[in-house]
């Protein structure tokens, strides 16, 4: 009784202070009327101009929230964002991102821009007085903005698809503004049981077997959403070393671990992900990668013979993971074959359909899964190709205490009573910090429905059949994959040099971006259809412009064979003759006219050759841009592809990249001309050697050792 009374007093005293606060600032001669209050930190210093806002009054019939009469504490005084300030920038910035997707189509796919571009706009120092909402905003569009990738563009074709929907967008705001930490079932417990029902919804929705699901009666299968595919490789990684290394110490117990860790091989096919690659790394296993079939799919006769061989070498096979939609071409391992092997052997297999797993929705493409029943955990990525932005990756295991045992730890802090009813999803996976990301999956399903989701696939798999039929009707181009789903692998007819001149004149334009993979020892071309509203007009814009820019590529490779047969090589043979002149008494004044000679036939040599390259000058700045250079130019993109390129084609690329840089130094600066005839050991031969060393990779020997 008097406790209660005592809080009575306590919260009437707090009630009546407040009050009388508010009614001496309403009667202070310095309070700002409702019509001059300015955002705060209009004052603060900035790049950008200041605009004062006048902020709106918004009724509400709560009595704590402040109103024209009731001003919002944090009006003036408090930096950051008031209540009804976000109501305001709220609905502008949701106007914004409506806009930005309407008319995402009139900028640049890609940006020029080099490394390091923002470091000299932005000051070096965080500002100490806050700054208002528009000014963050203009700065946004104004500094942030050129430097984007615009994954939503209609054509924007490059990686696979990073899916967005306007669904998606608003459960990851509500996510965003509950801001929960679901690393246990008490921590939140909606966020773990819409998890376990979501994942149930899914897994049936793509027809995975009812062991794996998390709902079924008596099943020790269970799903799990992670950040990424790689993450799903590794975790699945973790659980099968676990798996394997608790039975070797049983079998050795007086052993070391280390020697028993030694011996552990794990499989891939080269057309799998190199997070996979990096998974063997962390977890200290070798691992052997296997040659595919014609049509880049591992098949189970290679896994056998690899898997004998390495057995007979005293290693110990434990591990494969196999690929439904491989990253470089949209290949599908055989599960029907390899999965009876891993059955007969006791390996974990982990099947691994980021990209390819979404389309399983549609019944007509599950046929690619025969075989599923044989893996022990399957992974695919809603994130890319079901209209969920990122991050959402869905896993599923057959037994998930297998997964679990490896990776739990339990302090008493994270302990709670549920324990023994409920699941704790910090077992599940690497961090312990976790979102609620089963938020997006119920939004969009629910929103789209399963109908609407099948169209979706569907219409992106028909409009890349029709950007096949038009490539394969093209004589400039062939076609070097299957086309089951999204993804189209393209090449103009000739050598891998042509191909990469035209992905990086594609991507120096701005106006489309693709990225290039390496098929049977080939550079190849990705084309995957990517927007969510992709239309028969953006593949045959698409499709235009790869025309066009492929015609330009064979113009001027025509124009440049010719200029370097007859005029390059003949200067430069000139060159050579002046610079072996014999020595005289007056052999500075040879010298100095030889100069003179050799520069005005090089001043006629690059007029010549600025009259055929006219059409190239002014998107020079752009082809020399990072960001070009690296989704273009396999040496920078996937070192994997260097091992592929002719070694004798790329010494002579560096040769003339030398003889031109040396030729232009000896215009430019006036050098004399025996600078350019170095011995061995020079600075010339160094050149070659430094660059044949850091660029080209040593032959790929098909087992990764660990670190």
């Amino acid at each position: 009784m008097v406790y209660g009374l005592g809080e009575a007093l306590k919260n009437l005293n707090s009630y009546c202070q407040e009050r009388t606060t508010r009614i001496r600032n309403s009667l202070s001669p310095s309070r700002p009327s409702m019509s001059e209050t300015t955002i705060p930190g209009t004052g603060g210093s900035s790049s950008s101009s200041r605009a004062s806002t006048t902020i709106p009054s918004t009724p509400n019939m709560d009595p704590t929230t402040p109103t024209v009469d009731d001003p919002a504490p944090n009006t003036n005084n408090v930096p950051g964002m008031s209540r009804d300030e976000f109501r305001q920038y709220g609905k502008e910035t949701v106007d914004y991102i409506v806009d930005y997707l309407e008319n995402i189509q009139k900028r640049r796919v890609v940006p020029a821009i080099e490394p390091g571009y923002l470091k000299d706009l932005i000051p070096s120092e965080a500002p100490n007085a806050p700054e208002s909402f528009e000014s963050v905003m203009e700065d946004f569009e104004k500094l942030i903005m050129p430097g984007i990738t615009h994954w939503q563009h209609p054509r924007f074709h490059a990686y696979f698809p990073a899916g967005n929907s306007f669904p998606s967008i608003i459960a990851d705001m509500l996510s965003d503004a509950i801001g929960c930490v679901g690393f246990s079932w008490a921590a939140c417990p909606a966020m773990t049981e819409l998890e376990l029902i979501m994942l149930d919804w899914f897994g049936k929705m793509i027809g995975l077997p009812a062991e794996f699901l998390p709902l079924t009666e008596n099943g020790k299968g269970g799903g799990v959403i992670q950040s990424s595919a790689s993450e799903c490789n590794f975790v699945t990684l973790l659980a099968a070393r676990f798996e394997i290394m608790k039975e070797l110490r049983q079998r050795f117990p007086f052993v070391e671990e280390g020697l028993l860790l030694s011996k552990l091989i794990a499989y891939c096919s080269k057309e799998a992900h190199s997070s996979v690659e990096k998974a063997c790394m962390i977890g200290m296993v070798k691992l052997r990668i296997l040659e595919t079939d014609s049509k880049f799919r591992l098949r189970g006769e290679t896994l056998r013979n690899a898997i004998q061989e390495d057995r007979n070498l005293g290693l110990i096979p434990f591990f494969v993971s196999t690929t439904l939609g491989t990253t470089s071409c949209c290949s599908f391992d055989v599960l029907s074959e390899i999965g009876p092997i891993c059955k007969e052997n006791e390996l974990w297999l982990h099947v691994d359909a980021a990209y390819s797993g979404s389309a399983f929705i549609c019944p007509e493409f599950r046929p690619l899964m025969n075989g599923i029943e044989y893996a022990m955990s399957f992974n695919t990525n809603p994130n890319k190709w079901l209209l969920i932005n990122f991050d959402c990756s869905t896993m599923w295991v057959r037994d998930r205490f297998k997964l679990t045992q490896a990776l739990v730890v339990d302090p008493l802090y994270l302990q709670h009573s549920w324990m023994d009813k409920s699941i704790d999803y910090r077992h599940w996976g690497i961090p312990l910090s976790r979102r609620f990301r089963s938020l997006k999956l119920w939004f969009v399903i629910r929103m789209y429905g399963i109908d609407g989701l099948q169209k979706y696939i569907r219409e992106h798999v028909r409009l890349a059949k029709k950007m096949e039929a038009m490539l394969r009707g093209d004589a400039k181009f062939e076609i070097v994959n299957e086309v089951i789903m999204g993804l189209v692998c393209f090449r103009m007819k000739g050598d891998d040099e042509t191909n990469q001149t035209l992905l990086t004149r594609l991507n120096a334009s701005g106006r489309i971006h693709m990225v290039p993979a390496s098929l049977g020892d080939r550079f190849v071309i990705r084309f995957c259809v990517c927007a969510e509203n992709a239309t028969d007009k953006d593949i045959e814009v698409a499709y235009e412009i790869i025309s066009q820019a492929a015609q330009h590529v064979l113009h001027d490779s025509v124009k440049a064979v010719i200029a370097e047969e007859d005029e390059e090589a003949v200067a430069l043979e000139e060159m050579v003759a002046d610079l072996n002149i014999q020595e005289t008494p007056d052999k500075g004044l040879a010298r100095q006219n030889s100069a003179d000679a050799v520069g005005q036939r090089l001043e006629r040599q690059l007029s010549k050759e600025e009259i055929l390259a006219q059409k190239q000058h002014e998107s020079l700045a752009k082809k020399r841009s990072f960001l070009v250079r690296m989704v273009s130019d396999p040496k920078c993109y996937n070192p994997k592809i260097v091992r592929h390129l002719n070694m004798a084609n790329h010494r002579k690329m560096s040769q003339d990249l030398y003889r031109d840089r040396t030729l232009m130094q000896t215009i430019s600066h006036s050098q004399r001309p025996n600078r350019l005839s170095q011995s061995p050991g020079s600075a010339g031969s160094a050149f070659f050697d430094d660059d044949e060393d850091r660029v080209v990779a040593d032959v790929q020997t098909g087992l990764q050792t660990p670190i």
